[in-house]
């Protein structure tokens, strides 16, 4: 069935009607920008890209549509490599790529990039942006702001600089397998700046108030070893930085790269940053009957220790939630803000709030407590650095991984009666994974329909204990995102 359904989809793709934007398909995980423009030019002028780097895809805008036929002619008739490996093109069913600006093209004279940070795992200062970006482009100023996960920008000294930095980096991975780099132009065609610090820097205003380095607050990431050495002095070398692929017309030489200096974390310096750093996030958009403390802890669990949970009694619907340091928060912000969860769509963002307190503890519509410290649990899953460097982030998907289920029990039956039971979404396919005979426990995937199903269901089924005949203790079920996109 599934098989058919491809080739269906097969079919109805070669029948998009042509366009001058170019869907492409199969890239390699270090492609960058530059090199779908080296090797997409020779079919005609370019005039866009934006990146979709998890899918390993990309959207190419060609100036006239002649170009894009030429493209997607010859990539169905001889393979066509990009950074090394053969990808594969279809006309997009748009017409053109959505700009975030005003600005048609490029060449509109914008020196400012917005830059996305994906799966932001480790900290993002101006230091670690201005050690990627300058050796492209001399970098003039840079405001870091958290409102959709991490974002900053960066203005260059000139619409050149920028062009160029855009190409070598938009798809680039800055630490190798994490904070991911999408790039787009930005709005605003200059920064103000009014401090300099782990925020906002004005490399043309060196005199702008900086607190003294080594004082003040200042946290490790909690995945362990930092892949760049990070200490309290610093982050050591910056050679992980950025491992653009062989063949990048962008190269970084070691006399490029300035050493790198870490500062204590800011106050609020800039008209684009929300606030101040916090290990809080709130959360509004849960559904009354169906989320309650624990099913909030069982999905933010995935990105980073949860110390304790509190819903708002002034506002319905809204939760805050103390995580182990503001990085995880940062990283849940980046996976749950607007995905939907029962229907409703959730918004997760920074709170102002540096530390939940248990005060208008009051009963939830489903009978438990608005309130909970999950400080304690042995369900947090960052409380060492061994622990943290088995959790893979990952966004949310379709397909989950369950692990720590009893070896001698019919699974697919038990999945069954646990989505029944607790009136979630069944799965489509089922997978289970060899052990070893000596195995105490047993490991393997779950399709959903949809990810949003797939949501619902760790939301509910995460942790839940599961018994056995004449057994001493219960076997808590762990579910996780997959890598997998389906089975």
């Amino acid at each position: 069935m599934g098989g058919l359904r491809k080739e269906r989809s097969g079919l109805d793709s070669h029948r998009i009607s042509p366009s001058p934007v170019v869907h492409v398909r199969g890239l390699c995980e270090a492609v960058v920008e530059a090199d779908l423009i080296d090797a997409l030019e020779k079919f005609g002028s370019i005039c866009y890209v934006m990146m979709m780097p998890f899918k390993r895809q990309a959207l190419v805008e060609f100036t006239a549509a002649e170009s894009a036929d030429r493209c997607v002619s010859c990539g169905a008739k001889e393979p066509v490599y990009i950074a090394g490996q053969q990808a594969y093109f279809n006309y997009s069913t748009s017409k053109r790529i959505t700009r975030p600006t005003n600005a048609d093209n490029p060449n509109s004279g914008n020196k400012v990039l917005l830059l996305s940070i994906q799966n932001p795992l480790y900290p993002i200062t101006t230091d670690v942006l201005y050690t990627v970006c300058n050796p492209i482009g001399s970098v003039l100023r840079i405001v870091i702001f958290k409102r959709n996960g991490i974002q900053a920008m960066v203005e260059f000294e000139s619409v050149q600089c920028a062009q160029k930095a855009k190409a070598a980096l938009n798809g680039a991975d800055i630490y190798a397998g994490c904070c991911t780099l999408k790039i787009e132009y930005a709005r605003p065609t200059r920064l103000n700046v009014i401090k300099n610090d782990n925020e906002s820097w004005d490399y043309t205003k060196p005199y702008l108030v900086r607190r003294d380095r080594g004082k003040g607050r200042q946290r490790q990431a909690i995945l362990g070893e930092h892949p760049s050495s990070y200490s309290d002095n610093g982050y050591g070398s910056p050679c992980p930085l950025l491992p653009l692929p062989g063949n990048s017309r962008y190269k970084l030489s070691s006399a490029d790269v300035p050493d790198m200096v870490s500062y204590p974390l800011p106050q609020s310096s800039s008209s684009y940053s929300a606030h101040a750093p916090s290990s809080v996030a709130m959360v509004s958009g849960l559904h009354s009957s169906k989320m309650n403390c624990t099913r909030i802890f069982n999905l933010f669990c995935l990105y980073g220790n949860i110390e304790k949970v509190k819903f708002m009694k002034s506002v319905p619907g809204t939760a805050l939630v103390e995580m182990g340091d503001e990085y995880a928060v940062d990283r849940a912000i980046t996976h749950l803000n607007s995905i939907k969860v029962f229907g409703k769509r959730l918004n997760v963002c920074v709170s102002k709030q540096h530390a939940v307190i248990p005060s208008q503890v009051f009963e939830l519509e489903d009978g438990s407590s608005s309130y909970k410290d999950f400080a304690m649990t042995r369900n947090n899953r960052f409380s060492s650095a061994g622990q943290a460097s088995k959790n893979i982030i990952q966004p949310p998907s379709a397909v989950l991984h369950y692990y720590n289920v009893p070896p001698f029990v019919t699974y697919s039956l038990i999945f069954w009666q646990l989505c029944t039971e607790h009136d979630v979404p069944g799965f489509v396919k089922f997978k289970m994974f060899d052990a070893k005979p000596s195995s105490k426990t047993i490991s393997g995937l779950l399709e959903f329909d949809s990810k949003t199903e797939a949501v619902e269901v760790l939301t509910v089924l995460n942790h839940y204990q599961i018994r056995i005949p004449n057994g001493s203790n219960p076997y808590t079920l762990k579910l996780c995102f997959s890598t997998s996109s389906h089975l």
